[in-house]
């Protein structure tokens, strides 16, 4: 089973996501950054492809980006670091958690679909994120490719995306739905207002057969908890992002995300 789809099937509730970076805050130490957050308890990672013209992505992670493109970052060198991320080393056992690559459609265009997710099955990749990939073009020609690997494609809705349009979506991917709590870009939030409660109060009532991970806005107890009680759970990108680029250290970066969550 892949490895997204086992996650959900054991835990229904509660699930805890961290987005960051590839080559942010330093080129070698995406690996490193995956190792901690799993050893920290963290359920599933999303390790962002670096790109010069992201649409979704606020200040926090464009500029994480920037200097992960500064760094020397490319998708061929990340593929080469994940190699060996599911082999067992001396110390600790292989990456077990499920992990995506979350990237814009123009690197993973050049590089190749095929090449793509061809990259993915052997390194152990079980998803990826595509934010600016239409639907249409997924249908016919990503999904295909994605199935013949075992990869999952996970496509996100808004509070602008309608009714027939997240039915439809929720019938054809597979894995969960990414649920963006506004039509903003992304960056930390203090509370969700009374609009985003109503947006995922409807969702809930839809009778979805997959289940949603909430994602943009998650910095603290209040959103983190109204997250995990209108899906399955959160997805956490710039607050860690942020705290990686503060303490150059995965370790401590995540150690202080857990006790802010709290807070």
């Amino acid at each position: 089973m892949n490895r997204i789809n086992e996650l959900f099937s054991k835990k229904q509730n509660n699930i805890l996501s961290l987005y960051f970076c590839a080559g942010h805050p330093t080129l070698d130490g995406t690996v490193k950054t995956i190792e901690e957050l799993e050893d920290h308890g963290i359920d599933m990672i999303e390790i962002g492809i670096p790109f010069s013209d992201p649409m979704a992505d606020g200040p926090v992670i464009q500029d994480a980006a920037t200097k992960a493109l500064k760094n020397g970052m490319t998708l061929r060198l990340l593929f080469e670091q994940l190699k060996d991320i599911r082999q067992a080393k001396e110390g600790r056992d292989g990456v077990r958690i499920p992990l995506l690559l979350m990237g814009y459609l123009n690197p993973i265009l050049q590089y190749g679909f095929e090449k793509f997710f061809k990259k993915c099955a052997e390194t152990g990749i079980d998803g990826c994120i595509i934010p600016d990939l239409p639907f249409k073009d997924y249908q016919e020609v990503v999904k295909p490719i994605a199935d013949r690997y075992d990869v999952r494609v996970i496509m996100l809705i808004t509070p602008e995306t309608s009714d027939d349009r997240i039915r439809f979506i929720d019938e054809h991917t597979d894995g969960f739905i990414y649920m963006v709590s506004s039509a903003a870009i992304t960056g930390a939030q203090k509370e969700f207002n009374a609009a985003k409660q109503a947006y995922f109060n409807h969702v809930n009532g839809m009778d979805l057969k997959h289940p949603r991970m909430i994602g943009f806005g998650i910095s603290n107890r209040q959103t983190l908890e109204s997250a995990q009680s209108n899906a399955s759970g959160a997805i956490i990108g710039s607050k860690f992002v942020t705290l990686l680029e503060e303490h150059q250290n995965p370790q401590k970066a995540v150690e202080e995300l857990l006790e802010d969550l709290k807070k």
